[in-house]
């Protein structure tokens, strides 16, 4: 997907993302960039970092291009186990191409386990370095399931985020 529309410097524009993963043994549990020791990882096509893809799917919003899955669809070999920051980087390239920066991004991992609260900061370190923002602009909290649903259960974990776009400054 592509558009020749290009913002002007009081252009903004704000994207939601959301994705969910199985929780499963024998895989990493990544999150934002960042490997949290645990005893399951996430179930995915890519190194299923929710939170990255997440993130991923509100820039791509925001900017009007789409889904992650319409870049990255993991029907591509190419794809399998890909590290989900280098895709983040690869379409924040495409979305600053189209004259797109990053104001802020505000997101939320629902999960049960692990605890993350520990790794917020981290997490959010590596998101700033990624989208080449301050820290001050990524929001990273935690909440839990309470026993409700797939999260709940311990299943998997889901990932919700917001991102505002702004055209270039004048």
């Amino acid at each position: 997907m592509t558009t020749d529309w290009r913002p002007g410097p009081h252009d903004r524009r704000v994207g939601i993302g959301w994705d969910s993963h199985r929780l499963v043994e024998g895989r990493a549990f990544i999150l934002g960039g960042i490997e949290i020791p645990s005893p399951v990882g996430l179930h995915g096509h890519s190194d299923a970092d929710v939170l990255a893809h997440a993130i991923t799917d509100a820039i791509l919003g925001a900017a009007g291009l789409g889904d992650i899955g319409d870049h990255f669809p993991d029907t591509d070999a190419a794809f399998e186990g890909a590290d989900s920051i280098a895709l983040l980087k690869d379409v924040l390239a495409k979305v600053r191409a189209l004259g797109w920066e990053i104001d802020n991004v505000d997101s939320t991992v629902v999960a049960e386990r692990p605890k993350l609260g520990p790794a917020k900061a981290t997490i959010q370190a590596s998101l700033a370095e990624a989208l080449g923002v301050p820290v001050h602009a990524v929001g990273v909290k935690a909440s839990t399931g309470e026993g409700l649903g797939f999260v709940g259960r311990g299943e998997g974990v889901a990932a919700l985020a917001v991102a505002q776009l702004r055209g270039p400054v004048a």
